[in-house]
């Protein structure tokens, strides 16, 4: 099919405000066909089309790559989306089709050269890089927060194509316009490249994130996750790679690379999460440094660069000696945990453990080309998070973690039982226990405040695991008066939570018994109650079916002394109860209970069998019999035949 001219008719589209801070400015038109045409001047121009054809800028081919799929950018049914354009300064236009196209759209940034700083490398092998702040990026403009990989396991290499011709200074505005292009116009939530890299060896920051995260960019489709994208600013289809632009490759690569401990030299599975040359579910063994042409049906990275790429891995792999390469942690906390490594050359080796506090709890050592160590865990607490290191000198430690992730300290279910402790009242009430659930292993701490909240004693100090947990407040001996348990906790990362609760202490009530706990009443039978008042008190006697009083037996003012209460057990039906005793003195109401059963009916019990013993009882009861004259007893739970 014979190629077609379109020449640019300029609708101009003001653009959005939020890219005025960098300068730069993104309008868009349609073409139609013609002649070139002058144009408002421009620096980077980018196409959209519709169709199956393609369109071209004098002889350049201008589809681009896309995010992975679903993962951002607006919907542009239809559309295909070409490369920006880096023309310099530029006032001329002119497209051709190949094929069938039936729309195209471009687009033209316009803005200011601006100056640009560099930031300084925190470690001696981390290049020279200008951030986003040191080329102005328009924060502004970006979509959607960053989005990350577990890791970075390659980097992809391409090209931004484009004119080689533009100055040290215009490269942090071509790296401006490169962003309002894939934002604005193909609505990318940021740039796509992680980093760029101009012929001049200026290497530039690229998707937000943070450098040294595995940030997931939109470079090569389908690979975007777990990679990290290094565009080569200009057209290397044929030009040659500058000097000052190889040696900045070699060393970005050396250090992004020895961030994830990947082996430069060795070769990678990945699994396509689909694109137009492998379907998703795919798995694709590349090399760990890529060219964007592996994965993508494009000429990207270029010709001329692309045949760069084995000397540039060789160069990659002699940068920043000794390397740490694939570490990995085999088991889990419980047994054994075995840590292995290569090195790039043997060298003296260490594997340190740590818990939560900074503590070693273990570690390893070696020489060799070869770590391989393995820590017996069997001890290590399941509630904490270890972190491990292995080392060599003069290397990029490996790092990592085991066990989950320790969450902050939290105190449920916390009550003290009972909330008055009575030291006058015997083993039964001289005591309280505090009781609470702790979600992960913490120390704990539990305070007696008075009302101002000073701390009058220190009941309980340790180190308790997550779950259900009590401690027992005995041997009292503070006065008498209301105060609050401060119950704190805080775990290894000194984090902490506290709980209050109220507790008092009353010495008026002492020791309280009846006479018996099952009683028949009638024929003058009488109950006894005895308690004894160690001061002046408001007494009340009640027998409760569960919360509901059911007999008034006693309310009355005592004075101290022995105190005795007779009840003959009239009112309630045959059943089980309790006598409850409330004492109320200046500081608290205090109360003690006994259990009782009230029984007016005997139990019955008729011979069913001489000749086998066998016997029938009218409801539970204690049987004694006789035989031979022996005693035997037994107890029995439930109504009905039994035999002996």
């Amino acid at each position: 099919m014979r190629p077609s001219l379109l020449a640019a008719a300029v609708l101009a589209l003001a653009a959005p405000g939020t890219a005025a801070a960098a300068g730069l400015s993104l309008a868009s038109t349609g073409l139609h066909g013609g002649g070139p045409i002058a144009v408002k001047r421009f620096q980077l121009v980018g196409l959209h089309w519709r169709g199956s054809g393609k369109v071209l800028l004098r002889t350049r081919s201008g589809e681009d790559d896309l995010p992975d799929l679903g993962t951002e950018g607006r919907q542009l049914r239809g559309w295909r989306l070409g490369a920006p354009y880096w023309t310099g300064t530029d006032d001329h236009v002119q497209y051709r089709t190949v094929g069938r196209v039936r729309a195209v759209r471009q687009f033209f940034v316009r803005g200011p050269v601006r100056g640009r700083s560099f930031r300084q490398p925190d470690f001696t092998d981390e290049p020279t890089i200008v951030t986003r702040a040191q080329w102005h990026a328009p924060e502004s403009i970006r979509r959607a927060p960053p989005l990350y990989a577990d890791g970075v396991h390659l980097v992809f290499i391409h090209h931004t194509a484009g004119s080689n011709s533009y100055s040290a200074s215009q490269s942090a505005s071509i790296v401006r316009a490169i962003m309002l292009y894939h934002v604005q116009a193909n609505g990318w939530n940021d740039i796509g490249y992680n980093f760029l890299v101009d012929k001049y060896g200026q290497i530039f920051e690229g998707r937000y994130g943070g450098m040294t995260r595995p940030v997931i960019g939109a470079h090569a489709m389908g690979f975007n996750a777990g990679s990290a994208g290094i565009a080569l600013i200009g057209n290397y289809s044929s030009a040659p790679v500058s000097a000052a632009a190889k040696a900045a490759l070699v060393s970005l690569i050396a250090w992004r690379l020895d961030l994830g401990h990947v082996d430069p030299l060795s070769r990678v599975v990945r699994i396509s999460a689909g694109n137009p040359r492998y379907p998703p579910g795919t798995a694709v063994t590349l090399n760990a440094i890529a060219a964007h042409r592996d994965v993508y049906p494009t000429s990207c990275p270029g010709n001329s660069l692309y045949r760069q790429l084995p000397s540039i891995r060789a160069q990659v792999a002699q940068t920043g000696l000794p390397k740490i390469y694939a570490p990995q942690v085999a088991g889990a906390l419980g047994g054994p945990v075995r840590f292995t490594a290569r090195l790039s050359a043997a060298a003296d080796w260490t594997v340190t453990v740590k818990d939560q506090a900074g503590t070693v709890v273990a570690s390893g050592a070696g020489t060799g080309s070869a770590v391989d160590w393995t820590w017996d865990a069997s001890a290590a607490s399941q509630d904490q998070r270890y972190t491990w290191a292995i080392s060599v000198p003069d290397a990029r430690s490996a790092t990592g973690t085991l066990g989950a992730a320790l969450p902050p300290p939290t105190l449920g279910q916390v009550k003290v039982v009972p909330p008055v402790v009575l030291p006058n009242a015997g083993a039964a009430a001289d005591h309280a226990s505090l009781v609470y659930r702790l979600n992960v292993q913490s120390m704990v701490t539990a305070d007696l405040v008075d009302g101002a909240g000073a701390t009058v004693a220190e009941l309980f100090h340790g180190l308790r695991r997550a779950g259900r947990q009590s401690f027992v407040w005995k041997n009292v001996s503070v006065p008498d008066g209301r105060y609050q348990i401060l119950l704190s906790a805080r775990n290894a990362r000194s984090q902490e939570t506290h709980q209050l609760v109220p507790v008092a202490v009353d010495r008026t009530l002492g020791p309280f018994t009846g006479s018996a706990t099952a009683f028949s009443p009638g024929a003058g039978r009488q109950l006894v109650f005895r308690f004894s008042l160690f001061g002046p008190a408001d007494v009340q006697l009640r027998i409760m079916s569960g919360t509901s009083p059911l007999v008034s037996v006693l309310e009355a003012e005592l004075n101290a002394g022995p105190q005795r209460v007779v009840w003959d057990g009239s009112g309630p039906p045959d059943g089980r109860y309790t006598a409850l005793l409330s004492s109320t003195d200046a500081v608290v109401t205090a109360q003690q209970s006994v259990p009782l059963i009230l029984d007016r009916v005997p139990p019955v019990l008729r011979l069913v069998s001489m000749s086998s013993l066998r016997f029938r009882i009218s409801e539970p009861a204690r049987v004694t019999l006789i035989l031979n004259g022996r005693a035997r007893h037994l107890q029995l739970r439930r109504a009905g035949v039994f035999r002996v």
